[in-house]
């Protein structure tokens, strides 16, 4: 297997930088194949701007989403984007590792999204009609694929539990799995969290550390989180609104969008 690693943490001595270098070695001792994008040490361009687009002219107004597709179609996308679109068309397996800041990830890593993710590569791909509304959520580019997140947290993890204060982690991290991965096709296998980490000593990083090697190891085979597909007939076309027989009447919120909508699709979702 192919595994492309996208790392965000801006020092390498951390516990992330630790953490990777498990995932790493484990991964390459079962004979897979693994390259890391270090956006830190890469000094990665986070924001996109006129510099992305070389072939928009100095009197053109700048409208992000038609200058990626124009950029894609041409093959006029800057080098470091051309590089990262490359690793993930190579890679069966997709990992995001970054420590939770403010919520959600690092600006860096959003910054790589918005980037690589360009439009009629990620988005913008399929077909439009009566029955279709595109090649997203299960299908598209990056269908057949698998991703999934490593996450570092201060906080405790009954902070991040059902009634905790900070919300659910799977509320959280609803954006990025279900909004940046499986949109544009990947199955997204369940996260790999580690929380109160500003309080690790040495045993209680070996403890995590066996975790994320044992998950290494099942990476293959790990069911991914059962989101419901777009066009298997759960969504009405073009509204995209969920059948109204499907998600339960105390079902709320994000987990609508889990296939069974109740409590063992929220199971099945929980930590390794």
């Amino acid at each position: 297997m192919k595994v492309l690693l996208v790392f965000a943490h801006p020092e390498p001595r951390s516990l992330n930088g630790a953490l990777r270098d498990v995932a790493v070695r484990e991964l390459e001792a079962q004979g897979h194949e693994v390259r890391v994008t270090d956006l830190y040490a890469d000094g990665w361009k986070s924001e996109v701007d006129r510099a992305d687009f070389p072939s928009l002219t100095r009197d053109e107004r700048l409208v992000p989403a038609a200058a990626s597709k124009k950029a894609f179609e041409t093959d006029t996308q800057t080098q470091d984007v051309k590089a990262e679109i490359e690793k993930l068309l190579w890679a069966d397996t997709l990992i995001l590792q970054f420590p939770l800041w403010w919520f959600t990830m690092p600006a860096i890593l959003k910054g790589w999204v918005d980037r690589v993710f360009a439009y009629g590569f990620a988005y913008g791909v399929g077909e439009h009609s009566e029955r279709r509304w595109g090649d997203r959520y299960g299908e598209g580019t990056l269908a057949g694929k698998r991703a999934m997140l490593i996450v570092t947290a201060g906080g405790w993890e009954e902070h991040y539990a059902a009634r905790g204060v900070n919300g659910p982690i799977d509320d959280l991290l609803f954006p990025i799995n279900h909004g940046i991965l499986y949109y544009p096709g990947y199955d997204v296998l369940p996260p790999f969290v580690v929380y109160r980490v500003d309080r690790f000593d040495e045993s209680g990083f070996e403890s995590v550390a066996e975790r994320l090697r044992e998950r290494m190891r099942t990476l293959a085979t790990i069911a991914p989180i059962p989101y419901r597909r777009q066009n298997g007939g759960d969504y009405l076309i073009p509204s995209m609104a969920l059948r109204p027989d499907l998600g339960g009447a105390d079902t709320q919120g994000f987990a609508l969008h889990l296939e069974d909508g109740g409590a063992e699709a929220s199971r099945k979702t929980k930590i390794a």
